[in-house]
């Protein structure tokens, strides 16, 4: 489950970035969940400076379903994520306005994620939204803000009301939040790949992911969403498509294996022409 902002910058040896790279923004309660989420952050060099333990909430959990084909669904109980605000924002500030990237999604409080985006957008900041989980009343200054919207199907439809099954569907989505303000928009497909469109090239285009056998697609939204922040911020010359093209095999790498964090791969582990 990917909780509250993230903000990459500098470069990095592994998928999972060292602390001068990336950094976080959110709370956990102060509870075994909240500790254990925090020393995975710190064996994996991430940095913890602005993850705040409350007493007022609960660590923000999820029950995960999956089935024998590596579907899932997702029940998520957001806990102390709602407890982020602008003050909050103000002490990461001078990160968010520094960095190369900004990637934000609906897991807290919506108008936090609002704030954020503001604030990098205005300093220059490429800022990446996830709309996940989706909700069908966004402020129209969601689709404003982001050079880069990033949807699944399910997410979509909610967006728009369109129903989305195959590429084509996915085309017209994105077309429809084009309109709505995006510069880019990318509607993952899970093993289908992705559609993406931009108002630079308003006609869809189809990026299609490598055939694996899935053990379990949780958190592969995640995996796809902080690739393709990791080539925004450190192959920014990268084409779109090339970018989303490596985000799906190392989105495909991480359904092939149980988890969701866990099944994120190092850099190490992955092939090196994808750097």
């Amino acid at each position: 489950m990917m909780s509250g902002l993230l903000m990459a910058r500098g470069k990095t040896g592994n998928i999972k970035p060292g602390k001068k790279h990336i950094l976080k923004d959110f709370d956990v309660g102060k509870d075994s969940f909240g500790n254990e989420y925090i020393e995975n952050f710190k064996r994996n060099e991430i940095s913890t400076e602005f993850v705040g333990q409350t007493e007022d909430a609960a660590t923000g959990a999820a029950s995960i379903i999956v089935n024998s084909e590596g579907e899932n669904v997702i029940v998520i109980v957001p806990g102390a994520n709602l407890l982020v605000d602008s003050e909050d924002l103000k002490r990461a500030a001078d990160v968010i306005c520094k960095a190369k990237v900004i990637v934000c999604q609906l897991e807290i409080t919506p108008a936090t994620s609002l704030e954020a985006l503001k604030m990098a957008h205005a300093s220059g900041v490429k800022t990446l939204f996830n709309p996940a989980p989706a909700q069908a009343d966004l402020h129209p200054q969601f689709y404003t803000l982001s050079d880069i919207l990033c949807c699944n199907e399910t997410e979509a439809e909610i967006l728009t009301g369109l129903p989305v099954g195959n590429p084509e569907d996915a085309g017209k989505v994105g077309s429809l939040l084009l309109e709505r303000g995006c510069k880019l928009v990318i509607v993952t497909l899970g093993a289908e790949g992705c559609v993406m469109i931009s108002k630079e090239d308003p006609i869809p285009k189809h990026v299609p992911a490598g055939k694996v056998k899935a053990m379990d697609t949780t958190g592969a939204g995640d995996s796809f969403v902080g690739a393709l922040a990791f080539y925004l911020a450190y192959y920014p010359n990268l084409s779109m498509e090339e970018m989303i093209r490596k985000s799906n095999f190392i989105a495909s790498v991480s359904v092939q294996a149980p988890g969701t964090q866990s099944s994120y791969p190092y850099r190490k582990d992955l092939p090196q022409d994808l750097f």
